[in-house]
């Protein structure tokens, strides 16, 4: 329960944003930007999610350590604008920071993109604030390893059961996703680079069971659905072909 009443919080916090921007879309109508172009987007954040099926699993297996609930990011993407319309795409890696080898740990990772479009809704130059909407797939990568320090090296080249146990666990899962979000830049040069900062919600339109590593279905498996909150510094650029 309160991981669903958090989740509800951040969708009406994001919608409160939502409106306040899109409430100033009247006074911008009349003094459109006489800016049209391309950018380089480059963007590091974080981000939180929660896959409470996976790990309610985990929780029962003493000899496995539950996944984060959060990410580091990093993303390249591409984004138009013309007069107060905003477009672009967006490729994501993101990486728990965790997992060692050596001991009992996690690590979770996923790879996604998307497009979004959205609208400019402050006039002038200098700064844009944009809310935006898109669509787009997430792959996720969750890695389990144990403690395998009390393991005889002589058993691991005879046994080939015990080669098969110290091995970590994985699991992999992925879903078609939605997102809403909103930015805000500050243009930083003439030549219509700008420095800013994105947040957003990421769901998935149904839940999903997680598969093995070859990606084969699984009797009884877990679902989770994705439900992600997150936020970046952006860093945007003209194309050097366009300097």
């Amino acid at each position: 329960m309160f991981v669903n009443e958090k989740k509800l919080n951040i969708m009406k916090r994001l919608l409160v944003l939502l409106l306040t921007a899109t409430s100033l879309t009247v006074s911008a109508q009349h003094n459109n930007k006489k800016h049209k172009g391309q950018l380089v987007t480059r963007g590091i954040g974080i981000s939180f999610q929660s896959f409470d099926g996976l790990n309610s699993r985990i929780a029962n297996l003493p000899q496995y350590k539950t996944l984060r609930d959060y990410m580091g990011t990093i993303s390249l993407g591409s984004m138009n604008v013309y007069k107060n319309f905003v477009s672009g795409i967006n490729l994501t890696v993101g990486s728990s920071m965790s997992g060692d080898r050596d001991k009992k740990s996690s690590a979770l990772r996923y790879l996604g993109g998307d497009i979004f479009f959205g609208y400019d809704v402050i006039p002038g130059e200098k700064f844009m604030l944009y809310p935006m909407a898109g669509i787009g797939a997430e792959g996720y990568h969750a890695r389990f390893y144990k403690d395998n320090s009390s393991v005889n090296f002589n058993d691991v080249l005879v046994s080939g059961t015990v080669q098969n146990n110290i091995r970590p666990v994985v699991f992999k899962n992925s879903f078609f996703t939605y997102n809403v979000g909103l930015g805000f830049n500050v243009k930083t040069n003439k030549d219509g680079g700008s420095l800013g900062i994105k947040a957003g919600y990421t769901g998935s339109f149904k839940d999903r069971s997680w598969k093995s590593s070859n990606n084969q279905v699984l009797g009884n498996a877990p679902s989770d659905g994705l439900s992600r909150f997150n936020v970046s510094l952006v860093i945007n650029s003209m194309p050097r072909f366009m300097h």
